[in-house]
């Protein structure tokens, strides 16, 4: 998918597809895959997900609604992934087996390894 394509799709209203468009136009790396898969599956994969992340105190900004929204759509889904450019964020996007419509996006933050002089206390 084309990043102008991808950036059209993500044009919604909501807070989640708008901090996912404003880390694409940012540098963001995305990737959207040919392939589908049942959304239903998706859903229990992330509602199982969201369930241990609460248990640790994390809320994905978005996460229970696109769990729901994959519920609803019940046909099959292509996923895709945006990784915002300073790594913080990772946004899942699912899209209409097509690709011409976003289903759901949610937002989760990334787990980036503290670089040497973090592990050790050095500030520079």
């Amino acid at each position: 998918m084309e990043r102008h394509v991808l950036e059209k799709l993500l044009a919604g209203d909501d807070e989640v597809s708008a901090a996912a468009l404003a880390a694409l136009r940012s540098g963001a790396t995305y990737k959207v895959w040919d392939t589908t898969h049942p959304a239903e599956q998706h859903a229990g994969v992330f509602a199982r997900r969201l369930r241990r992340m609460r248990l640790h105190g994390v809320e994905p900004l978005g996460l229970e609604r696109m769990v729901q929204l994959l519920r609803e759509h019940g046909r099959p889904v292509c996923g895709g992934l945006i990784d915002s450019a300073d790594q913080r964020w990772t946004f899942l996007c699912y899209f209409t087996e097509s690709g011409s419509a976003l289903v759901a996006c949610a937002r989760l933050q990334r787990w980036v390894e503290p670089s040497p002089h973090q592990a050790h206390g050095v500030v520079s």
